[in-house]
């Protein structure tokens, strides 16, 4: 089980020195990271890891006693792993960039960028009503939202609504490259969350 936690940075392109093909890639400020618990099923009723990212100024006094020797870490984030790997871990443990190898497929999961209360165009691709034949400004409208029976708006319609800010995964990236002086992940495509959000990297079996 693989997984570290890291900032996105932003995105580049690079060139593959076979092909010379122009590659998308997302660079991630990765780890280190330092392991701040280990759950365990009998203990805590499921097997994890919990990893720490990041500095912060000023703590709390319980995550000061949580953290003891550990530092001010800022993020704490909880990965499952299978009952009975738990001994691979241990607290205080330091997890870097280089568990990763170039060509690996990786899970990331981040917040998506915040959009603001937006409509049905926007929000769900409808493409709107029509602009003549004696229909007035229904241009971005979403038409009709119900029937004569039941008599109220079905659950689950698609609505005007807040859009964004949700947690996003996506599966089956490719680490193109990663520079362990620096705890840089070069991984192809783009992964969700604005430059600086925080993401979380796992190992991805197909």
């Amino acid at each position: 089980m693989k997984f570290i936690l890291g900032k996105k940075l932003g995105m580049m392109q690079i060139f593959e020195p076979e092909t010379k093909a122009a590659l998308p890639v997302t660079l991630v400020e990765a780890g280190p990271v330092f392991i701040t618990q280990v759950k365990t099923k009998d203990k805590d009723g499921y097997s994890a890891v919990q990893v720490g990212f990041s500095k912060k100024k000023k703590l709390t006094k319980p995550l000061r006693g949580h953290l003891k020797n550990l530092g001010n870490l800022h993020y704490l984030r909880e990965f499952r792993i299978n009952q009975g790997e738990e001994a691979e871990f241990e607290k205080g443990k330091e997890i870097t960039v280089e568990i990763f190898a170039k060509g690996e497929k990786v899970a990331v999961s981040s917040f998506s960028k915040g959009r603001g209360f937006a409509g049905v165009v926007k929000r769900h691709g409808f493409h709107g009503g029509p602009k003549t034949h004696g229909q007035k400004h229904s241009l971005r409208r979403p038409g009709s939202i119900g029937a004569t029976t039941p008599q109220r708006v079905i659950k689950g319609t698609r609505m005007a609504g807040h859009m964004g800010a949700e947690r996003v995964t996506v599966k089956g990236l490719k680490v193109v490259d990663l520079d362990p002086e620096k705890n840089i992940l070069f991984i192809k495509g783009a992964i969700p969350g604005h430059f600086g959000s925080l993401v979380e990297i796992k190992g991805y079996k197909t």
